[in-house]
């Protein structure tokens, strides 16, 4: 029968040697807490028979458990998935100029509201408006936390009480349970439906600015297409009739771009420059899609519109922190300097030659002769460019088990994530920076040797 006076007390192993360097590291309320955690757990395993573990065998199992209990859920991931945006591993990753312009500014304090030329109050609205309106073309910006906090701030500012005509073909939700129908009921606009799923004509705009609809919004289909029977009017149509009726057009680019995708074997997407010159009043895109930067939401265009935003009370509760200004400032700046190709990850990798990474597979091949190399295709993912796959080349796996091993590198640190296809499993090189190389060949040497 188990003996429970030989569990030592929480103060006998406070006190002890053993305990010393673990209250250093995690503080006394903490490690007692742990300590009674994993009293608890010997003295059911006494009742199951179990011997009584040492002074220095609770000290271990107090460590680990501090240690997983301390170990963020939050960190970072080696993604060799071939999914350049994966919303789930945190869309783009960030330049080093960002990452190193939000680290910065985040150690100091910050002219985030301080005028140094007048010494006075300043605007945080003002940050990164001035290297938005360069690169679009636009007479002024707005930036926010999310690019859905940038449609609902939008509506409510300009809509709010007021018919906004939309095509029914726009009205899409996206990851997360993001539907455009939602916010521009939440936001206060009476939404005025046209046209039909696969089919919108001018003369249903028309129609609606007839029945008296005071905003015209689009939404570009970034996540999904549309495809057989289909019409649709041109922006440009679209924007010429509602400025003859002296409304405004909005527009919800979702993935906003200055790059062209075209140079990189992509479909054509709208960029931000291109539709506020066919005559968009205002846009609206994310940060951390294909611009490569932070999540944000941006706002582009007629200052009057800007204006009207910028003062509206939900902006304060949408507006983004210093961090996010830091590095999307840095972000922009790499398309006006002309170096985004090489500093921005995204654009790394979309530049990559197929030949490229077949040289990297191989390199990797080389190192695990347990492997081959086959074709495979990278996708954009993030709700950008939907059906758009570039050619790559694969390493991969046929262990005896493909989740084995898939759970096995995750487990590591830094998690690698991957994925199975046809019962093996397949990393892509695409989206492995340089720097992970190493990490991933070590750690599949130890897992198959």
């Amino acid at each position: 029968m188990a003996d429970f006076r030989q569990i030592p007390s929480v103060d006998q192993l406070i006190q002890s040697d053993n305990f010393q360097a673990t209250l250093q590291s995690y503080g006394h309320d903490w490690t007692v807490s742990a300590i009674r955690e994993t009293l608890n757990e010997i003295r059911s395993a006494l009742k199951a028979g179990k011997a009584l573990p040492s002074h220095a065998e609770i000290a271990q199992s107090v460590n680990q458990r501090l240690a997983a209990q301390s170990m963020p859920e939050l960190q970072n991931v080696i993604n060799a998935t071939g999914v350049l945006l994966h919303t789930n591993l945190g869309r783009a990753p960030l330049s080093k100029a960002a990452s190193q312009a939000a680290s910065d500014l985040s150690q100091t304090y910050s002219s985030l509201e301080f005028n140094l030329s007048t010494g006075k109050r300043g605007k945080r609205e003002s940050h990164c408006a001035e290297f938005i309106s360069r690169l679009s073309g636009a007479e002024d910006a707005l930036v926010v936390n999310n690019n859905a906090g940038a449609v609902l701030l939008a509506l409510s500012a300009l809509a709010k009480g007021k018919k906004v005509a939309i095509s029914r073909a726009q009205l899409v939700e996206i990851g997360g349970g993001f539907r455009i129908p939602d916010v521009m009921r939440q936001s206060g606009a009476k939404l005025v439906e046209i046209g039909t799923t696969n089919r919108t004509h001018l003369k249903d705009y028309e129609e609606a600015i007839g029945q008296g609809a005071q905003l015209v919004m689009t939404a570009h289909q970034s996540n999904f297409q549309i495809l057989g029977f289909t019409t649709e009017p041109s922006l440009t149509e679209i924007c010429a009739l509602a400025k003859s009726a002296g409304l405004p057009v909005y527009l919800d680019l979702g993935s906003g771009s200055f790059i062209n995708m075209e140079q990189y074997g992509l479909a054509h997407e709208p960029t931000v420059p291109e539709v506020i010159a066919q005559g968009a009043d205002l846009v609206s895109f994310s940060g951390d899609k294909l611009l490569g930067g932070p999540q944000a939401g941006i706002l582009a265009g007629k200052k009057a519109l800007i204006d009207k935003i910028r003062k509206h009370p939900l902006y304060r509760a949408l507006r983004p922190d210093k961090l996010c200004l830091a590095a999307l400032s840095a972000t922009l700046l790499h398309y006006l300097k002309g170096d985004y190709e090489q500093e921005i990850p995204l654009y790394r990798m979309l530049s990559q030659s197929e030949a490229q990474i077949k040289q990297r597979a191989q390199a990797w091949q080389a190192q695990l002769p347990k492997s081959q190399i086959i074709p495979g295709e990278s996708t954009i993912g993030g709700g950008s460019l939907p059906g758009e796959t570039l050619p790559t080349w694969l390493l991969q796996f046929k262990p005896k088990s493909a989740n084995k091993l898939l759970n096995a590198l995750r487990a590591g640190k830094p998690p690698i994530i991957a994925r199975i296809q046809e019962q093996s499993v397949v990393l892509d090189p695409r989206t492995v920076q340089a720097e992970e190389e190493l990490i991933i060949i070590q750690r599949l040497k130890e897992f198959l040797e």
